[in-house]
């Protein structure tokens, strides 16, 4: 059903299509395990293709990634994310909203550490 939607939506909007492949495109480059230069020699591939297309939008995208290149290739050679510290986060601003009103820093720190440590 779901393809059959798509297939809908891509015959009046070919742009869409061709961004849809893009985006699964640069998906499959993130989900090899590859070296970073092999990594690198197929997003300046990824790269060509989308400023062939002329999309703005993915246009920011590559500036994005060739401003933060090294770091963005590192997760190929280590294979790691920070997740983890973003989902921590996450709980640390849960937790934060549901004790608005707290005045007495060290027992909110005391109850973080008792709850997430």
């Amino acid at each position: 059903m779901q393809l059959h939607r798509a297939n809908i939506l891509f015959r009046h909007y070919p742009i869409l299509k061709d961004a849809y492949h893009l985006a699964m495109e640069l998906r499959r480059i993130f989900n090899q395990k590859i070296y970073p230069t092999k990594a690198l020699r197929k997003m300046n591939k990824w790269y060509e293709k989308v400023m062939a297309l002329g999309n703005i939008y993915f246009r920011s995208v590559i500036k994005t990634f060739k401003k933060h290149a090294p770091t963005i290739l590192n997760s190929f050679r280590q294979r790691s994310t920070n997740a983890s510290a973003e989902a921590f986060n996450f709980k640390v601003k849960i937790f934060r909203s549901q004790m608005r009103g707290v005045r007495d820093r060290n027992f909110f720190i005391f109850r973080l550490v008792k709850l997430y440590a």
